[in-house]
């Protein structure tokens, strides 16, 4: 008998979790033989990689925009200036250094600019 309560108490236990994890969503999918399975949803990402990744293409885009606004010497100029400022500002000159990425977006922007 107890052998029997053990089976019983797992099982419910089994079906308390995952009754647990469906209320937090779920989807329903058909197995090739017909049998409709449903079945906790995964947890979602909060960022994807995709926003990431257009996040540093638009910054990216943000700095060669004004690279080719200012010029590249007159660029280099401030971050230069703002690299001898306080902490924070030395950590935005770090950030804002012109790289090769940064300069070849600059030159087709001034390309495209009258």
């Amino acid at each position: 008998m107890a052998h029997q309560d053990l089976e019983f108490t797992n099982r419910v236990n089994r079906l308390t979790r995952k009754h647990r994890a469906m209320s937090r969503g779920y989807s329903t999918r058909m197995r090739p033989d017909g049998l409709l399975v449903t079945a906790p949803a995964r947890p979602r990402r909060w960022v994807s990689l995709r926003v990431i990744l257009l996040f540093v293409a638009v910054f990216f885009a943000f700095k060669a925009l004004l690279m080719a606004a200012a010029g590249t010497a007159a660029y280099d100029e401030r971050v230069a200036r703002l690299q001898a400022g306080t902490a924070a500002e030395a950590a935005g000159a770090w950030i804002m250094q012109s790289d090769p990425v940064t300069e070849a977006l600059a030159g087709r922007i001034v390309r495209l600019l009258p």
